[in-house]
Parts: C-alpha cells; structure tokens; sequence
C-alpha cells in the first residue's frame, strides 16, 4: 500500500487526507512539481525544487520547510514506497482556511508528496507518433497569469484536454495565435537542422525537461531558436516532439490531419530520445 507524506506524518494511501476547507481544494489555491525518478535517482530534482520555491514566492506563499527538508521529505517519499523508479507529485497548498478568498485566513500551507508509478501514453505512441489538434481555448495570458507559476489549478489546460477528445494531444494558442504549448507538455520542431521552441512569453511554461533538450541542442551543436512559432511553422516542420517530465520526449506525426515531414517519427527527433533516456539513468540524487 503507498504510504503519503502529509505534513511530516506518513499515512497509509486509504488514510491519507486533507480538510474540505483547505483553499487547495477549494480555489485551487497552490502550486505542485511533478518529478521522475530512475534507477534510484530522482532527475533534476533541485531544479524541480527551484521552481517549487520560485513558484510559492510568486503567489506569496512561504513554504514551512527548508529547501533542504524538501529535498530529504522527498526522498523519503520513495524509500517508504520501495520505489526505485517512479513519479512524484510535490504539492503545497495554502492550506485550511474558511469559505472566503482572502489567503490570509490559512494559517499553514499543506505540504504533500505522493511517489507512485505513471504511464502518461501509451508505449505504441513513443514508436508511431502522436496525433495533434489545435483546440479553440486559448492559454491563459501571461498578463492575467503568469505561465512560470506551476499552480494547482490547471482548468484551462483541462478544458484544452477536453477539447483534444481523442486525439492525443490538444495543442494551445494564445490571445495572438502563436503557439504556447500543449494541455501539459512543452513543443519542439526541428526545421532543416535548427531546433525551434516557442519562448515561454508567449505562455509556455519554463519546462525542467525543455531546459535538458536545449542543453542537449547545444552538445549536439545545434542552433536553438527560441521564437514566436504559428501552426503554418508547426505544420512545415521536419520533425516535432513534445517535453514534459511524465511524457519524457514524445514524437508528433500529424497536426490537425497534416502529416509533420513524412509522417513518421524523425531521426533528430530519435537522437534526443536516445540522450534523454542516457541522462535519466546515470544521472540524479540518489534517494539511498
């Protein structure tokens, strides 16, 4: 049975909960990291916990622990579970308060950490290719809300996702028509040996594992362009992937019924997925 970290207490899966009136739940009052571990090494993490602390500062939330009694209660998350590969979802809300907005009246934020399994697509899709299609909700803009804050309430890219139906991916413009991202993955195109990556001012969010495919870019030499894209450069693109720490590095193979190069999954493409793979399993904290 998982055992979840709920405020320094380890409970059992069936006993692990949270009051109705913690802001968490009622207004989506909070901010999370979802984190992958490998080979017992949990990859990128102080990035992860990075942005968690950059995400607390940004909403006016002072997290009640450490960086560093994050870092070992996340940890400890996995050696409770006898996980040596996994995900973690890292979650601190503002915490219990009473039915009105106002975050003042949460005197302490929650502090949970689940480590489990996860499976974001199917493995056939990692060899065949997505399939893409542009939804008509647009992404929240950054002037309303910053895309850098990693916040509990995801309703936008839910209803993208709703949109999407069952095509794999739902893809989010914003209030320009350029490109942001997809429902919860960052996008690639490589376009004639340059790779292309909308910026994150146009309402994608600074992706930990976006970050680890420009570093690889830049060991393998590429050009790395990170600029403005409209669907007509995602429909010309050679090759197209999407980047998320749950999805790794996924291929696209069409956008709204256009085949992406030759509709397969590209060989630049398959290079990135080779190193990605190479760096989770020989590099991060060890959780022993």
């Amino acid at each position: 049975m998982k055992k979840i970290y709920i405020d320094g207490v380890f409970y059992p899966e069936a006993d692990a909960k949270i009051s109705v009136f913690d802001h968490g739940l009622l207004y989506g009052d909070g901010i999370f990291e979802g984190i992958r571990f490998y080979n017992g090494r949990v990859f990128r993490l102080e990035e992860h916990i990075d942005r968690l602390y950059d995400s607390a500062r940004a909403i006016a939330l002072t997290i009640p622990l450490s960086k560093a009694e994050m870092t070992e209660a996340t940890l400890e998350s996995c050696r409770q579970n006898g996980l040596r590969d996994g995900y973690i979802r890292l979650v601190v809300t503002r915490g219990v308060g009473d039915l009105g907005l106002n975050p003042k009246n949460c005197l302490r934020p929650t502090t949970i950490i689940i480590a489990a399994a996860i499976k974001l697509y199917p493995e056939e899709l990692y060899r065949n290719g997505l399939t893409v299609v542009t939804c008509a909700t647009r992404r929240v803009a950054p002037g309303a809300f910053s895309p850098a804050i990693k916040s509990l309430n995801y309703l936008n890219n839910i209803l993208a996702k709703i949109e999407a139906g069952d095509a794999g991916e739902g893809l989010m413009l914003n209030e320009q028509g350029y490109v942001a991202e997809c429902t919860g993955d960052n996008i690639f195109i490589l376009k004639n040996g340059r790779l292309f990556t909308p910026p994150t001012s146009a309402g994608a969010l600074g992706g930990i594992t976006r970050n680890v495919v420009l570093e690889m870019a830049q060991e393998f030499g590429m050009s790395i362009n990170e600029v403005n894209l409209t669907r007509y450069d995602l429909f010309t693109a050679d090759e197209f992937f999407l980047t998320g720490t749950a999805a790794e590095i996924i291929p696209v193979v069409s956008l709204d019924t256009r085949p992406i190069g030759d509709g397969v999954p590209g060989s630049l493409t398959a290079k990135f997925i080779k190193r990605y793979h190479e760096l989770t399993q020989a590099s991060g904290t060890s959780i022993d």
